[in-house]
């Protein structure tokens, strides 16, 4: 079975409040999930989801590098920095990512996995070592594991999405991209995951917005994401492939707060199986050998 795991920066479940939780607002039928109801509850399109931990035990807010490096590797990062760390991955992270990534295990067991996202001519002029210093939890194990990075050409061709999946934000630089719709776009991510064994799909407009505290703009920016994603699930086949969606941390789900939150981050899945990928999952540690264990078989 292929896995496609769609990440999405800074969403968490909060209250069913919507004068504060853009995730509580009418339309949104995939994010309206609230930390007072009982989990794993009924998605549509015969989803499942669970609600996990983020806090790894670590006192303070998640964060990012620390966050998504546990999230990918099944490995306590910020239990091992003593702290949680925003932004970008240290050197530390860095070699827990080279070593332990899903990316770099996926490969490891002779599957194909990619990294869908697509990069800007900048980074390729300029190089990934010369870069590091600013290099995302994903950037840093999609270099590792050896595996392509996506530019501006493979982007016309349909061969991958940017982190703004309607290209808006490279048209406003002045790229000559089309704009696409959620759906043109989940289209392409569908068609593109069949190719994989893995494919990994990171969106962190979510974190910007949650961070912003715009609540009519971040309810906007969630339709948009929920039609993206009901586009995949509707070109994807259920019994040949895994859609998984979760978070690092929370944010959006409480625009009264400019800062991430404490709270639980959703677990989402749909494609036969679905309710053994959940089994022994509490905390975003746990997502990654669940699905070593079910999907990848090492």
């Amino acid at each position: 079975m292929r896995v496609l795991f769609i990440f999405i920066d800074g969403l968490g479940i909060g209250e069913k409040d919507e004068s504060k939780n853009p995730c509580a607002f009418p339309g949104i039928q995939l994010f309206n999930n609230y930390f007072s109801e009982t989990y794993p509850q009924k998605l549509p399109f015969d989803g499942i989801v669970k609600s996990i931990d983020c806090t790894l035990g670590v006192p303070g807010l998640p964060q990012s590098a620390t966050g998504q490096t546990a999230l990918y590797t099944g490995i306590n990062a910020a239990k091992i920095l003593g702290r949680h760390l925003s932004g970008f991955p240290n050197q530390k992270l860095r070699d827990i990512l080279t070593e332990y990534s899903i990316l770099q295990k996926v490969t490891e067991a002779g599957k194909k996995a990619g990294f869908i996202n697509g990069y800007r001519q900048i980074f390729f002029e300029l190089g990934p070592e010369a870069l590091i210093r600013f290099l995302s939890v994903t950037s840093i194990m999609n270099w590792k594991a050896g595996l392509k990075f996506f530019d501006i050409k493979d982007l016309r061709a349909e061969r991958c999405i940017y982190h703004d999946f309607t290209n808006r934000e490279l048209i406003k630089k002045g790229f000559q991209v089309p704009e696409l719709s959620p759906e043109k776009a989940g289209q392409i991510l569908a068609r593109a995951s069949q190719n994989y064994d893995f494919l990994l799909y990171e969106y962190f407009r979510t974190d910007r917005a949650g961070h912003k505290q715009d609540l009519c703009k971040a309810g906007d920016l969630l339709i948009q994401l929920e039609r993206f994603i009901i586009t995949v699930l509707n070109h994807i086949n259920p019994s040949e492939t895994l859609l998984i969606i979760t978070s690092d941390h929370g944010n959006i789900e409480d625009v009264s707060l400019k800062s991430h939150t404490k709270n639980p981050v959703p677990l989402m899945v749909w494609g036969d199986r679905k309710e053994e990928i959940l089994q022994g999952v509490e905390s975003i540690l746990d997502v990654t050998p669940s699905i070593h264990k079910m999907y990848v078989k090492f």
